[in-house]
């Protein structure tokens, strides 16, 4: 097997097991507090679940990547091809780990404003949605890397 192969090969795993860490602890995180929260307001169960399901998205990202990465195998990369589509990989998993984790820290608070006041909702959901930009923006460094390939 080629050396750049496995550097993509690399580089696929990071973005696709990264992304759903991320994304697994930070609904972790979110979820946690809705349970106590619906066990007080169950009829506020859609609007906490909202909130939990936001940090979910990091998964799709590192998905995504490691899929476009795999689409590049058979094309015979090269050491710097194949160093290239690892960082692209590498970068998206580790943004998505990271925004994924900190967006459920974020959406945890916004259960807890929502149980409060049920009119913030709205508010809550844009606050962990700013944090999804991070996320997006490895994600564009991660297409455009792929891309350069």
């Amino acid at each position: 097997m080629e050396v750049g192969i496995i550097y993509a090969v690399i580089g696929a795993v990071f973005a696709g097991v990264l992304g759903g860490f991320g994304s697994t602890i930070g609904m972790r995180t979110a979820g946690v507090k809705a349970a106590g929260v619906i066990g007080e307001k169950p009829h506020l169960f859609g609007k906490v679940m909202i909130m939990t399901a936001l940090p979910g998205s990091q998964t799709v990202y590192g998905l995504l990547v490691a899929i476009m990465i795999i689409s590049k195998l058979d094309t015979g990369l090269t050491l710097t091809s194949g160093l290239e589509l690892f960082l692209a990989g590498l970068i998206v998993g580790l943004s998505g780990l990271l925004s994924g984790i900190f967006q459920g820290q974020v959406a945890a608070g916004g259960v807890g404003a929502i149980a409060k006041d049920e009119s913030v909702g709205g508010g809550a959901i844009i606050l962990a949605a700013l944090i999804e930009t991070s996320a997006i923006f490895g994600l564009l460094i991660g297409i455009m890397l792929w891309a350069a390939v």
